[in-house]
């Protein structure tokens, strides 16, 4: 038997061993294709009006470039985390995705039929440094429209839950605490960076809070006998 066939019968056996896995992670990355394609729209699209999501509250938080780092770790905070659901926690990650899956897809119903969106961004900035770099390349590959909710709130707090249910969690509090501090960290840096108002993060937390009710349970036993009946 030839080397080829040897590894084409590996490749079948870890596509059948991890079918369920696949078929997850694929359903997973077509509902990106879905999501990048629906912002992409939104973002590009001609709209008559814009309604501005700004509150008084807004106008005197400070600009902090440096709250550029925890906004872009957010991009590796929740594909880190999913991927880790993914590959050890099946229960956890249906859970976790769904309630993505659920929360950009109100996102885009909303930015859809709500046109809407900020006008906290600096024209200019006062100091000249690696930070206000990042944020200017952040404002121009992101306009200041479609912020409601907030995506890096609420997938954010999202991550965080799942985290906080997890084995890894259960075994050691450390990890909660330090996805909690990361979350506190991407919500705070949103309103910093002026990416968002206060009011597009205050939705995302309410949002969250329904999607964890719809795809964890109401009750926190149910919780518990449908997440942690796997051993640790």
């Amino acid at each position: 038997m030839s080397v080829k066939d040897k590894g084409g019968i590996t490749i079948k056996a870890f596509i059948t061993k991890n079918k369920k896995l696949i078929l997850r992670a694929a359903a997973l990355l077509a509902f990106m294709v879905f999501y990048l394609a629906g912002f992409s729209w939104l973002e590009n699209r001609p709209v008559s009006g814009i309604h501005i999501m700004t509150l008084p509250i807004d106008y005197k938080i400070p600009f902090l470039e440096v709250f550029i780092i925890p906004y872009m770790l957010w991009f590796v905070y929740i594909a880190v985390t999913v991927v880790y659901f993914l590959l050890h926690e099946e229960e956890n990650f249906d859970a976790l995705a769904q309630s993505l899956v659920f929360g950009m897809t109100v996102f885009l119903i909303i930015s859809a039929i709500y046109p809407n969106g900020l006008n906290l961004r600096p024209h200019t900035f006062e100091r000249d440094n690696i930070f206000t770099e990042l944020v200017k390349f952040i404002y121009s590959q992101d306009t200041a429209t479609n912020v409601l909710p907030s995506i890096h709130v609420y997938n954010s707090v999202a991550a965080f839950l799942a985290i906080k249910r997890s084995k890894l969690a259960q075994k050691n509090k450390a990890w909660s605490w330090g996805a909690g501090i990361l979350t506190i960290l991407i919500i705070l840096s949103t309103v910093f960076l002026k990416q968002h108002s206060v009011f597009d993060g205050f939705c995302a937390l309410m949002l969250v809070a329904v999607a964890d009710r719809l795809y964890y349970g109401f009750r926190l036993e149910t919780e518990r006998g449908k997440l942690h009946k796997q051993p640790i």
